[in-house]
């Protein structure tokens, strides 16, 4: 994809500001100001030093592993010298599942070697692996609809069609392959489960990624194969007779080990007018050093959040958390969910995790009261290309517990055509990352921390099935 065009840049009148000008404080968020705020993000290097600094100096960052702990120690170093305040880890412990040998080739008729990656939670094989014939499902339907103890002794091969769209439907679609299929193949009797990565690329890169296991199901082998390797799968069960697999997965479960959320604050000027917490998670899969998924996330949240300190204190206090342990399972965002939800604290919530492609839509929740905040952040986000759209505000991930408690949201979605290319690869590295596109990012978080931290509004609870 070619570099994005700020086209900003040649229509404004205002002139750009860089972070050693000084700015004016938002007490009373004159829109020139805000203005000028936005702008100046889109000459933003903050965000591209944070991203490139934990992919290079970290890399994978699996939760539960040291890896991850170091990545917690990092950032409290980063947001220490980028100026925040309350800088400090909230631990919790979680069980943690770590990869081990992978292999799969077809043995027998067809033989040829195959690309494989095990699944979050995936049972293990053998040292010496298993081999079985492959039975192919076009879908989950499909197997949900194999009769019981159809399967036994045999490999189930789940596949799909995704497609790649701008508003990451296509997962929704797909992604049961790999959330419930191998828990419904091993309930049939599958000896393991390989199935299509849920991706859209066409590179050998098998996607990981979790799965989950029904009440009473022993966990399988599972793994997903390239889409390649898949689609070529596919081609020979088409020519009929049997197909046998060999495939080795070892992976294992090493304990409870420790996790955490990294929290740092801008500090507002009236308590009583709540926290604003954005973030992403600051773990990541294993196979890559996440930079889609979430290295940029963290970095558009934290690099906008400086420049509104850096303008001087804001009315609401911004509350920046890089959460752990989000792709096992959102252990951090529902672990920072359960420790704060009765602190009456947090009035509005907003995360990044998709990427850092440009954001091409704006879907806001505010109670009727403080419906007005929706408009203005849209009017300013629309210069940016930033349409308003009409869906409920999730919050992300990590995030959206709050929002589905009522807590007023904001969604700055980011262009999700290319992510699915990347997600949970081996190929989620920080040259996949577009300069233009990432500061357009901190230009549009820029642009809404503005209004909502400074908002004369109240922000109260909202219903959730209204949406602004």
């Amino acid at each position: 994809m070619a570099p994005m065009k700020t086209s900003l840049l040649a229509a404004a009148a205002l002139p750009l500001l860089t972070l050693s000008t000084p700015l004016p404080a938002l007490a009373q968020m004159a829109p020139a100001e805000v203005e000028r705020l936005r702008d100046a993000a889109l000459k933003d290097d903050i965000a591209w030093d944070i991203a490139e600094g934990l992919t290079t100096e970290i890399g994978p960052r699996l939760a539960g592993t040291e890896a991850e702990a170091r990545a917690r120690q990092w950032a409290v170093a980063k947001l220490k010298s980028l100026g925040f305040q309350n800088v400090r880890i909230e631990e919790f412990t979680m069980p943690t599942w770590v990869r081990g040998e992978e292999h799969a080739e077809i043995v027998g008729r067809f033989a040829q070697p195959m690309h494989v990656a095990a699944l979050g939670e995936s049972g293990a094989t053998p040292p010496e692996g298993i081999t079985a014939e492959v039975v192919g499902f076009e879908s989950v339907d499909a197997l949900r609809a194999a009769p019981a103890g159809s399967l036994k002794g045999k490999i189930a091969f789940i596949s799909h069609d995704m497609k790649p769209t701008q508003d990451g439907s296509g997962y929704g679609f797909a992604g049961p392959a790999r959330w419930v299929g191998p828990s419904i193949a091993a309930e049939k009797g599958a000896v393991a489960a390989v199935i299509r990565s849920v991706g859209t690329d066409y590179h050998r890169n098998p996607h990981t990624g979790g799965t989950n296991w029904a009440e009473g199901v022993k966990p399988i082998p599972a793994g997903a194969l390239s889409l390649p390797d898949a689609e070529n799968l596919a081609r020979m069960l088409e020519r009929g007779g049997p197909i046998t697999m060999k495939l080795v997965l070892t992976p294992k479960w090493i304990g409870e080990q420790t996790s955490g959320n990294v929290v740092a604050e801008v500090p507002g000027t009236d308590p009583d007018a709540g926290v604003v917490a954005i973030g992403g998670h600051l773990d990541s899969w294993d196979l890559a050093t996440g930079a889609f998924d979430n290295a940029a996330g963290v970095a558009i949240t934290a690099a906008a959040a400086k420049r509104i300190m850096e303008a001087g204190p804001p009315r609401r206090t911004i509350r920046l958390i890089w959460f752990g342990a989000e792709e096992v399972g959102v252990l951090g965002g529902s672990a920072y969910f359960e420790r704060h939800k009765n602190d009456g604290g947090v009035v509005f919530v907003s995360e990044s995790d998709f990427g850092a492609d440009r954001i091409w839509k704006m879907d806001c929740t505010m109670a009727e009261t403080a419906k007005a905040i929706c408009d203005r952040v849209a009017g300013y986000v629309a210069p940016l290309g930033i349409m308003k759209g009409r869906d409920p505000a999730g919050a992300g991930a990590d995030l959206g517990a709050w929002a589905r408690a009522g807590t007023a949201a904001i969604d700055l979605n980011q262009d999700g055509t290319r992510y699915f290319a990347f997600h949970h690869t081996p190929d989620d590295t920080l040259d996949k990352i577009d300069r233009e596109q990432l500061r357009q990012n901190v230009a549009a978080w820029t642009a809404m921390l503005a209004v909502v931290a400074n908002a004369p509004e109240a922000i109260g609870p909202v219903k959730r099935e209204a949406a602004q």
